[in-house]
This record gives C-alpha cells, sequence and structure tokens, in this order.
C-alpha cells in the first residue's frame, strides 16, 4: 500500500490542474478510472476562451486565468495555448433588448466589447441571414483554446513536479482510518491519502456516496457538437464564434470547417455520452435558420457531459464535516477557460493556505459550504 499527501480522483483538465499545483511541494497521486486521461468531457471539448461567459464567479476566475494562457510556464506548451478568434453574439429584432443588456453588462465589467447593428454583424459573418440577424455584440479578446495542449501540458507538469498518475485506477471502496483516507483502486492498489480530491467530474457525487460525505446535487448534462464542410468557396478562417444571445446554438470555424451546436443541456446519468439524432437535427435547424450554410451531411458528430451545480459555480473546497475530502468539481462548460485560476485557488485551499489575492473574494461563493447552509434552512 502506497501513502501521499493529496490523492487526486480523476485526469481530466480539473483533476490534471490542480495535481500539477500541488505536486513539487507535495506527495501527489493521480487516479483515473479510464484507460486515457481526459477520455470524457476534456477529450470532447470545443473550447473557446470568452471573457463574457458564464456567472460573476465564471468571469473573475476567467480573467485571471488570461495570464497563464498567455505566458504559461516554460516547456508548457511548444505553441500558443491561444489563437484570436473573437465571439459574436447575434440576436434577431426579438432579442435586441438582450444583446444591449448583454453588451451594458460585459462593458461594466470590464470586458471589450461593441455593440453592432445587423448590417455589422453579417460583414463579419456573411453567411449570416440578414433578415434573422438584427444585431450583435462583438467581443475580439475572445480566442480558441487548444485543449490539448492545455491539458497535456498540465499532465506533462504534474509529472514533472513528481505526481504519478495511473490509468485505470478508479476508486471502488473508500474508508477513513485515523486522518487518513484509505482508497481501493480498480487496478488492485491501495493507496492511503491525507487529502481526497474530487475532481471526477461527472461522477462527482457518487464518489461522495463513496465516501460518505454528502452530496452537493452534481447534474451531468449532455452537449452535442458536429462538423460540417464549409459552403463552398467561401473563406471562413477569420470568422468569429457566432452563439445565439439566448444560447439556442453556436458555431465556429474548426480546420477549414464548420463545428456547430444546438448548445444543448440535457440532464444524464454519468456515462460515455453519445449524440443524439434529434439533437444533430434540432443544431442544423436552428444553425440554418441563422446562416446559410448548405448541410449536404455530417462529417462528425459527438457528445460531452457538462457537470454544474445548482448555481452554476463551481465547487472548490473542504466538505463540511468531513476532514480531509476536497471538492474540485461543477466546472460545467467552463473547465478550460478558468482552468488555471480555479487550480490556484483549489490547490491553496487544500493545502489550508489564504486564497490568491486576485481571486479570494470568490473562495466563498465556490465553497461547498454554501449547500450546506441551505440543506439547513
Amino acid at each position: 500500500m502506497s501513502a501521499c499527501d493529496f490523492l487526486v480522483c480523476g485526469a481530466g483538465i480539473a483533476g490534471a490542474s490542480i495535481a500539477a499545483e500541488l505536486a513539487g511541494g507535495a506527495n501527489v497521486v493521480v487516479a483515473e478510472r479510464e484507460e486515457t486521461a481526459g477520455y470524457h468531457t476534456t477529450g470532447r471539448s470545443a473550447a473557446l476562451y470568452v471573457a463574457s461567459y458564464g456567472n460573476e464567479t465564471i468571469r473573475a476566475l476567467t480573467a485571471a486565468s488570461r495570464r497563464f494562457f498567455d505566458a504559461p510556464p516554460a516547456g508548457f506548451a511548444d505553441h500558443p495555448l491561444l489563437t484570436p478568434r473573437g465571439c459574436l453574439h447575434i440576436g434577431d429584432a426579438a432579442q435586441a433588448d438582450k444583446l444591449d443588456a448583454l453588451a451594458a453588462e460585459l462593458a461594466a465589467t470590464g470586458v471589450e466589447v461593441s455593440r453592432i447593428g445587423g448590417a455589422a454583424a453579417c460583414a463579419m459573418v456573411p453567411v449570416l441571414r440578414p433578415e434573422a440577424v438584427a444585431g450583435g455584440v462583438h467581443e475580439p479578446g475572445a480566442a480558441d483554446i487548444d485543449v490539448a495542449a492545455l491539458h497535456g501540458g498540465y499532465l506533462r507538469l504534474a509529472r514533472q513536479r513528481g505526481a504519478r498518475t495511473m490509468l485505470g485506477a478508479g476508486i471502488v471502496a473508500l474508508e477513513r482510518v485515523g486522518d487518513w483516507w484509505r482508497a481501493r483502486l480498480a487496478n488492485g492498489e491501495s493507496v492511503e491519502a491525507r487529502v481526497l480530491v474530487n475532481a471526477a467530474g461527472a461522477w462527482g457525487d457518487q464518489l461522495a456516496v463513496l465516501a460518505g460525505v454528502a452530496t452537493v446535487g452534481l447534474t451531468p448534462c449532455r452537449r452535442t457538437a458536429i462538423i460540417l464542410e464549409a459552403p463552398p468557396n467561401v473563406e471562413i478562417g477569420g470568422w468569429p464564434a457566432v452563439i445565439d444571445v439566448d444560447e439556442g446554438f453556436y458555431f465556429k470555424p474548426e480546420a477549414g470547417r464548420i463545428l456547430a451546436s444546438p448548445a444543448d443541456e440535457t440532464p444524464s446519468a454519468p456515462t460515455d455520452a453519445a449524440p443524439e439524432e434529434l439533437d444533430i437535427a434540432l443544431c442544423i435547424e436552428r444553425l440554418q435558420a441563422a446562416a446559410d450554410i448548405p448541410v449536404r451531411r455530417v462529417l462528425r458528430a459527438w457528445a460531452g457531459l457538462r457537470t454544474f451545480a445548482p448555481d452554476r459555480t463551481p465547487v472548490i473546497g473542504f466538505a463540511p464535516e468531513t476532514p480531509g475530502f476536497f471538492w474540485f468539481a461543477g466546472q460545467g462548460g467552463y473547465g478550460m477557460q478558468i482552468a488555471p485560476a480555479a487550480a490556484r485557488l483549489g490547490a491553496t485551499l487544500a493545502r489550508g493556505e489564504p486564497a490568491p489575492a486576485d481571486i479570494a473574494a470568490y473562495a466563498e461563493a465556490a465553497s461547498p459550504a454554501r449547500f450546506a447552509a441551505i440543506n439547513l434552512d
């Protein structure tokens, strides 16, 4: 039986990032249930860095992550983590008030945006239908995230700092032995840890049950994406990502093709998610209502799970009344863009240190103690 300071459950972007931040000054083991790190949500993410995305806490963690994305540690990746893309939120005449509100809200938080008319929006993305797009909110600072480089960089950094990652090693049994957690793994090994870090994504509440810890109400939601051919003889490389202001769909260029999604959030059991034909059809219908993009065939379709806490804010901190059980879950669809700041916050709290000054104001909002307070009311 081996022993460590921190046993991180899950090797997706959440587990990989917090393991890298914890390693170096501590003995860290990462236990992943799949044979491949990042097999589920992380490996299926079409991530954007969008400062306007999510609630106040998400936006703060996103902003606090930008410095890492622009200047990661030496050797973290061999090319930039972000590629300029821009983001265009669009709406029809009935959605004009929502576009106005979005522009005002973002400008108040310091995000660079401009409220533009329908003609300007259609000039940016010429396939948009003028009758369907009355205006937009343009966010020039949005960027594509290289998911593989970000996730791989964190895994490599964790390894370089001494962390050990075990694949095919999901936790099958947990018990509290004195001041330690004792975990039995699917690969036959047993590990004792002073702190158990729950970075299990869609399986986060299941891990809590295994540990005898109160759950926080995590809900995995299926999100569908498809790849389509670009319209013939149309240069799409300079298009921004296009998002309906009500988040009914989005699309963006992807390696010379078009990635689109109906932005679905269908509650699901933790599983190996697969796309539904109805969601694919809905995606095409919404896309073509707003843009003149012929769809001859779907080149590829997939689905992943985005796991949310009830208030759509990540859960980061020690479980109340349960020593050594640390939540690092509920990143929803924001896990990639908040990874650097969320991992810094999580690692400092897991070590029992004060939260980093730039994001300390959001530690309480992310604490699992907020759910204990609700349960007592």
